[in-house]
């Protein structure tokens, strides 16, 4: 991931409710969810979720699927991960085993 990218994903998240979406939908991926069931949860309105969703998705962290009538939003677990990565890939100055595994645990993980 560039210096760019990560600066892009970061300032989305840097937001109560995108970092509220993107949270919901990490614990709902990999399936996601329907817009009306995001608002609903989040209790906000649909122009203003459609909004906040939309930065999310062009900073690679949320992707979305037609369904039918439905539009589905999950969270980019590949986005996600490469973010992660980003973030840790100097971790402990080239010394894993002090980060407690994080570093190991961010590219293994199955769901992020």
């Amino acid at each position: 991931m560039e210096m760019s990218d990560a600066i892009a994903a970061l300032s989305a998240l840097a937001q109560e409710t995108r970092l509220a979406v993107y949270r919901l939908l990490i614990r709902e991926a990999p399936n996601g969810l329907p817009a009306g069931e995001i608002a609903s949860r989040l209790a906000v309105t649909g122009p203003t979720l459609s909004f906040h969703i939309s930065r999310l998705e062009r900073a690679g962290l949320v992707r979305s699927v037609r369904v039918h009538r439905q539009i589905i939003y999950a969270a980019d677990l590949e986005g996600s991960r490469r973010l992660m990565s980003f973030l840790t890939e100097d971790c402990c100055q080239g010394r894993p085993e002090i980060c407690g595994g994080l570093a190991a645990a961010v590219r293994t993980c199955e769901t992020c």
